[in-house]
């Protein structure tokens, strides 16, 4: 029979850990499956009458549609969404997380120090258009950069990176779509993994830089250059005056070493994409682990896709360190709500077909699995989108689930790495922070060896423990920081992965 896995005594599914053929009886009872079931799915390990709760995680994950015979495979025909109780009042799981903090001895990590001290795990050279106009402009000077060979004479130097997007002019100059990209923007051109920044506009757009500098209070003397397309003579001569700009920081960017550096001065972004029914059993909760080592040595963690979170918000709740963290984090929630039915959906539109193929079925399972890879730590904080975080340890940034706009806001907040989990496989990369890929299963980290960076497959087909793999992702996190180049890096991913969140109307 197919192997399965029973993840809490009051579930009434278990997960298949291989696929079932048809005609079998995975779990030994009840009825024989009519066709073959994948990996990841589900199977009624009792008889649940139409109507009731369907539970796995020990939690409620939807109700069955209709009535579900011992042994059947249990997905979207027979499982539907519904609605889900708070489930606990905010903090009160408080001391339980302060607890979960682990204890350890103190680990550093070679990073770049800049002069605001916080340290980079990258050194590189940005190009930001302020609007879709100055895109073009900005690809080819760093197209033309990289291809001049130029860079060879500064091995410090991991690149001119150009970050280009489609807004910053037909929109509201104020209100929540500005504010998204003006952060995103700034954050970028401020991040620790860039050395210096040059802003490039046309001139006439909504997103103005000097408007920018003025808001963010910087004189721009060092790290900080601009320019518009109109004041520099057009497309050609604008493109030669971005090169002749970066040709004159190039020495003094690849001026910058490593230097030893604590892991407390590391942020890491927590993001999943293309999950699967095992991607809650294996990667999500190693993520988890490694998360809760990487706060014990006072470092951040990320944690962000809100739709991603909802029907599971109770876990995060009850161990927000203040009443007014969790009251942000429900209001953002509210918002979602709202936000998507004006726009004619529901939260459950989310999982993916991809995901619902994987075996995931209702928003609210596939929660559940998302908010393992924060750990167990406190809740310590709840940030805008692209908004840097004021604490250190577990943080909540509010983001879609999208996985390129939500981790362009994380990296605007600050993330000097991504670890991204993938059941059904993703070919996802980021700039200017490097991203970490992880396999929630054998097969996906066999079939593409180019993309993933770590299996977690074998925490079930080998019984690895969640807290080895935890350890094992944290020395992979260390090591990338330090300098290693991940698979999206080699694979040279992450130019068209820049995508800020853009609300509002287009005008």
């Amino acid at each position: 029979m197919a192997k399965t896995l029973v993840l809490n005594a009051a579930d009434n599914v278990a997960i298949l850990t291989e696929k079932a053929p048809m005609g079998e009886r995975p779990l030994g009872l009840g009825r024989v499956l009519s066709q073959a079931v994948p990996a990841g799915h589900k199977i009624a390990r009792q008889a649940i009458a139409k109507g009731a709760h369907v539970t796995k995680f020990g939690h409620m994950i939807g109700v069955a549609s209709k009535a579900i015979e011992a042994g059947a495979h249990v997905h979207s025909h027979n499982l539907s969404f519904s609605t889900h109780g708070d489930g606990g009042q905010i903090g009160d799981h408080l001391q339980k997380a302060q607890t979960a903090v682990p204890k350890v001895s103190p680990r550093m990590f070679d990073g770049y120090l800049r002069a605001d001290g916080r340290v980079g795990t990258r050194n590189q050279i940005a190009l930001l258009a302020t609007v879709n106009c100055s895109a073009s402009v900005i690809r080819q000077a760093a197209d033309q950069i990289t291809r001049s060979g130029i860079l060879d004479a500064y091995p410090n130097v991991d690149g001119v990176v150009a970050f280009a997007h489609g807004t910053g002019c037909g929109m509201n100059a104020s209100g929540p779509g500005w504010d998204n990209l003006q952060r995103v923007l700034w954050g970028h051109a401020t991040h620790p993994n860039i050395a210096a920044a040059v802003f490039v506009g046309l001139g006439c757009e909504v997103m103005q830089i000097a408007r920018m500098r003025q808001m963010f209070g910087s004189d721009g003397v060092e790290r900080f250059h601009g320019l518009t397309i109109q004041d520099s003579g057009g497309t050609t001569a604008t493109i030669a005056q971005i090169i002749a700009k970066v040709e004159a920081l190039l020495p003094i960017v690849n001026a910058a070493r490593r230097s030893p550096q604590p892991l407390s001065a590391l942020s890491v972004a927590l993001q999943c994409g293309g999950s699967d029914g095992l991607s809650g059993v294996t990667a999500n909760p190693a993520l988890g682990a490694a998360s809760d080592l990487l706060v014990g040595h006072g470092g951040r963690v990320i944690l962000a896709e809100t739709p991603e979170i909802y029907g599971a918000e109770r876990l995060l709740l009850r161990r927000a360190a203040r009443k007014e963290v969790g009251q942000k984090l429900n209001a953002r929630l509210r918002w979602w709500e709202a936000y998507v039915a004006m726009n004619g959906g529901s939260m459950d539109n989310n999982p993916s077909p991809g995901n619902k193929a994987g075996g995931l079925t209702t928003i609210l399972e596939k929660s559940l699995g998302a908010v393992a890879k924060g750990g167990a730590t406190p809740l310590n904080e709840v940030v805008e989108y692209g908004g840097v975080p004021s604490a250190q340890g577990l943080i909540f940034m509010d983001t879609p689930g999208y996985d390129p706009v939500s981790v362009t806001g994380q990296i605007a907040g600050g993330a000097q790495i991504v670890v991204f989990t993938t059941g059904r496989g993703s070919a996802f990369g980021s700039k200017p922070a490097p991203t970490i890929k992880l396999a929630t299963n054998d097969a996906l980290f066999a079939a593409m060896p180019d993309d993933m960076d770590l299996n977690c497959g074998d925490v079930v087909s080998e019984g690895v423990p969640l807290a080895d793999k935890g350890a094992e992702l944290l020395d992979l996190i260390v090591a990338t920081a330090s300098g290693q180049v991940t698979k999206s890096e080699a694979l040279g991913l992450g130019d068209n992965e820049f995508v800020p969140w853009q609300i509002g109307a287009v005008m």
